[in-house]
């Protein structure tokens, strides 16, 4: 149990840095190994609740870049995804073949973006369905396996070019999703004591790490952050496929 919770800090902390440098990346991190402690549903609701921890702490450094306007229809979507995203987890528990799926759909996002380098992404971002789908696919899947972070990114790398508006904004949909999904959960009554146990021992963690990884994101350049993330995701998207 000891060493568990030493491994579980350790995750943490990485999972808090990556998504302090790059917006996003702390379900990524976290899923890739806590479910081989927990069984998905707890691994899933710790790692939400941690999210909304972490995200809350880059807020409080980026609030300044929000744009509430630009986030109705995306936060819209994503919530929607959410409710179905609570009845499949509470009824189904694993999906392996989902899993599979989204790491086809990922890759093919990152193979899009490139593909599309001399059209204006924000042009294509302002399209209701872009928004429509990716919101309700981050909303669905992150409510499932707490690793819907990579559409809203997609979303809000093609929507702005200034890093710090594309971290609040993405930081804003992640504690809006985060928060109702865990309320829904704590409406039914989905909490256990591990989870607690957990949540409070990860807390401390990614709250440093998130605040680590900040320090990163203020010297890193907008271009190098995008590639950081395009590549997050890859490496997520082919673990997906070939593992799951």
């Amino acid at each position: 149990m000891l060493w568990e919770l030493v491994w579980f800090i350790l995750i943490v902390l990485i999972g808090g840095f990556i998504q302090g440098a790059s917006g996003f990346g702390f379900g990524l991190v976290a899923m890739g190994f806590l479910p081989l402690m927990l069984s998905l549903k707890e691994s899933t609701l710790i790692v939400i609740a941690l999210l909304l921890v972490a995200s809350l702490s880059i807020i409080l450094k980026v609030y300044k870049y929000i744009e509430l306007k630009a986030l109705f229809v995306i936060i819209g979507s994503a919530l929607i995804g959410r409710i179905i995203s609570f009845v499949v987890l509470i009824t189904y528990g694993e999906l392996e073949a989902l899993k599979q799926f989204l790491g086809f759909f990922l890759l093919g996002m990152v193979i899009y973006l490139f593909l599309n380098k001399k059209k204006n992404p924000s042009k294509i971002a302002m399209k209701p369905l872009i928004p429509i789908t990716l919101g309700f696919l981050g909303g669905f899947i992150g409510g499932v396996f707490a690793v819907g972070g990579p559409f809203f990114v997609f979303y809000f790398l093609m929507l702005y070019e200034e890093k710090h508006k594309y971290n609040a904004n993405l930081q804003v949909t992640v504690v809006i999703t985060s928060s109702f999904t865990l309320l829904l959960h704590g409406v039914n009554g989905d909490f256990s004591s591990t989870f607690y146990l957990y949540f409070l021992i990860g807390v401390v963690g990614v709250f440093i790490g998130t605040m680590l990884g900040l320090k990163w994101f203020e010297k890193l350049p907008s271009n190098l952050i995008k590639k950081f993330a395009m590549v997050m995701v890859t490496i997520a998207a082919i673990n997906l496929i070939l593992f799951s």
